[in-house]
């Protein structure tokens, strides 16, 4: 855990800009490692990309949850920040103010929808290739490429 555990946040990171949600999700990422006894990984990226998808998935997963689509007034003014002073650390993982450049990538990361997100971020922060990409979304190597130049073109038109 002490190896991965900043890439999982990280990845977390991307899909919820919930403190909460990110710590549910990083938590249930770490469990399911736990508990898969039958995965054998042939060495430590393969167990760093298992994490990583597993993480993916987990968030995905949250994201479709239909406790997610019921809203209440105060679970509304908490995550607008009225009801705590709640600010998620960055990709790097500090708190930083708002308005900072960490803090505008982080949210024109969570804007992007996710076939160029997570591709974008495995490429930009974990320094994975295209093919090994592929590999980890189950998709074709063209496409990832595709995927990683909008994402790329999104975030130079929100930075800039």
């Amino acid at each position: 855990m002490t190896r991965h555990a900043d890439t999982v946040w990280r990845v977390c990171l991307l899909y919820f800009p919930c403190e909460a949600d990110r710590q549910d999700a990083f938590q249930d990422t770490f469990l399911r490692y736990a508990q898969a006894d039958n995965v054998t990984f042939a060495n430590d990226e393969h167990r760093k990309a298992w994490l990583i998808r597993v993480a993916r998935s987990r968030c995905l997963d949250m994201l479709k949850a239909p406790s997610r689509s019921r809203t209440t007034p105060d679970s509304q003014l908490f995550e607008e920040g009225v009801g705590g002073d709640e600010q998620g650390p960055a990709i790097s993982g500090n708190t930083d103010q708002p308005g900072s450049f960490t803090s505008e990538v982080v949210d024109a990361l969570q804007s992007m929808d996710d076939p160029p997100r997570t591709p974008l971020y495995l490429a930009l922060c974990e320094e994975y290739t295209a093919s090994e990409i592929a590999q980890l979304l189950d998709a074709p190597v063209n496409t990832v490429y595709s995927w990683i130049h909008r994402g790329k073109q999104h975030l130079r038109e929100v930075l800039s």
